[in-house]
């Protein structure tokens, strides 16, 4: 029999060093013949097949056989972690050192005895409590020992006051001797403990044990003694400091860039800080504070501090003539200021200019423009007004010199004036406009009877003949509008006499003459 198995054997070989299948099907069968026992019940579907575990021929690959199986266990020897990779005696000896099978189904290849198994050697040694608690406590039933979670909220979720507002590493503040005490350093976190804050308990700023995402900010728990009801903002640590709540450090001049002088040394601060608004800015104008005893009602501006100072309100210190650029002469020394200044409120008069308070005493209507300091002075409106008729377009001559204003401006809206003769003498034109209304032509300023015309100058139909001794009604007996001009065809005129009835055309002249109409020149 032995005989048999050797002789198998070396065929076995020979084949294998071929590497053919049915080499390794001979082997199989050749190692259930000498297999030493059944296998345990975990290994039991591997029975049939020797080479799932066993390398033939190599006892040193059936470690690397076993982890292929079992590759969280070669993966803790690998790095070093759990039993299997802590244990330096373990991950250095072969498999079956501990894990013998072959031994009947029922065998135990574990070989684990939890009351002598040394849990130092696992990635959680037992400390504190944990040391005297039940392994089923972490371990539960039908799963691996490696499953049982190592962080603490796994097991300590329900002791978890925080409702995991704290996050789960449960270990930065507690420890495994007793869950209640707390090690827990404020100092690392974003709000250090100082002055009196040290001596507070946690739920003063912690109520409900709620600590994530407590507020930082003073007011958050100092909310109930701002007496200033959020005037001056949320900023607390401003003024106050965690020493003493009552000591105030805040210089008024520095830190709110406003220096307090006179009076307002000693008023209260909610004279000025009225608004409960939160972060409301105080402005730092005058008027925003005064505008209840701003008699001027705004129209002077707003920059109080020209006149008045913070010593006594109702003592100035102004004078026009230095402090603006329009010095108050004349009559404008006696008014008050609101003559001058009577804009809307809150509105500063900017006014340099006559027309701005004299618009309605320009009688003139706008019509000579507002520079009326060119005719008028701060003395008198209405007296000693000077103006220059000479420097317009209608010189005062003749007797014009002497004539009053009112004879050719009806009205005081001077520009409406007419600047031709017609437009005044209209009742002295004995012609009847038939000569037109330039009056000029033949009249002069000095005096209406005075004139003079020379028809043979001053036109282009010379008086010639009979025409020498006609009146000039004779011609011009139509009302002219526009420019003096006659038609100066002898038809024109002469049409009544023309015995031809116009056979010959209407050029009289080339018969008649100036002298007669009844001489004839033929031949011309």
């Amino acid at each position: 029999m032995i005989y048999s198995i050797l002789l198998i054997s070396l065929w076995a070989n020979l084949f294998l060093m071929q590497g053919t299948a049915f080499a390794y099907q001979l082997v199989n069968k050749l190692e259930n013949l000498v297999m030493p026992g059944d296998l345990s019940q975990p290994h039991a579907k591997y029975e049939k097949n020797c080479t799932e575990c066993h390398s033939p021929l190599n006892k040193e690959l059936q470690d690397s056989l076993c982890l292929k199986c079992h590759e969280k266990v070669g993966l803790d020897i690998t790095k070093k972690q759990g039993f299997h990779g802590r244990n330096n005696k373990v991950s250095s000896s072969e498999c079956k050192t501990c894990h013998t099978d072959h031994e009947g189904r029922n065998a135990d290849i574990l070989g684990f005895n939890q009351e002598i198994f040394n849990h130092d050697m696992t990635d959680f040694p037992l400390t504190g409590k944990h040391a005297a608690a039940s392994c089923h406590l972490c371990h539960q039933d039908q799963k691996k020992f490696r499953e049982a979670k190592t962080d603490c909220f796994s097991c300590h979720e329900k002791d978890d006051s925080h409702k995991g507002d704290m996050g789960k590493d449960c270990s930065s503040c507690h420890d495994s001797s007793l869950w209640k005490t707390v090690k827990f350093d404020h100092a690392k976190t974003k709000f250090p403990l100082k002055g009196h804050h040290e001596k507070v308990a946690c739920k003063s700023c912690h109520p409900d044990t709620r600590y994530k995402q407590t507020p930082m900010e003073c007011i958050a728990c100092h909310g109930s003694n701002d007496n200033h009801e959020g005037r001056f903002g949320q900023k607390c640590a401003t003024c106050h400091s965690e020493k003493d709540w009552k000591t105030v450090k805040f210089d008024h001049g520095t830190d709110a860039k406003f220096l307090l002088k006179g009076k307002h040394q000693e008023i209260d601060c909610e004279a000025c800080h009225r608004t409960t608004t939160p972060k409301a800015k105080v402005s730092k104008n005058c008027n925003d504070c005064h505008v209840t005893i701003d008699i001027h009602k705004g129209r002077n501006g707003l920059e109080c501090q020209k006149c008045h100072n913070e010593t006594d309100w109702k003592k100035t210190e102004f004078s026009h003539d230095k402090d603006t650029k329009f010095i108050l002469k004349g009559a404008h020394k006696d008014v008050t200021c609101f003559s001058c200044h009577r804009g809307p409120e809150k509105h500063l008069d900017k006014a340099r200019i006559c027309f701005d308070c004299h618009k309605s005493d320009d009688v003139h209507k706008g019509q000579l423009g507002t520079a009326c300091e060119t005719c008028h002075n701060e003395k008198s409106w209405g007296k000693k007004v000077r103006f220059d008729h000479e420097l317009t377009m209608f010189p005062l001559i003749g007797l014009h010199a002497i004539a009053t204003c009112d004879d050719c401006h009806t009205t005081h809206q001077y520009k409406d004036a007419k600047t031709i003769c017609f437009s005044c003498h209209e009742e002295d034109d004995v012609h009847k406009q038939t000569l037109g209304k330039d009056c000029a032509a033949c009249h002069n300023p000095n005096g209406w009877s005075f004139w003079q015309f020379d028809h043979n100058a001053q036109t282009k139909y010379k008086l010639e003949g009979s025409h020498e001794g006609l009146v000039c009604s004779a011609c011009h007996k139509m009302p002219k509008e526009s420019k003096m001009q006659l038609s100066q065809d002898c038809v024109s005129c002469h049409e009544k006499d023309d015995a031809h009835h116009g056979r010959f055309g209407t050029s009289c002249n080339r018969c008649h003459i100036t002298e007669s109409f009844k001489k004839i020149r033929i031949g011309r």
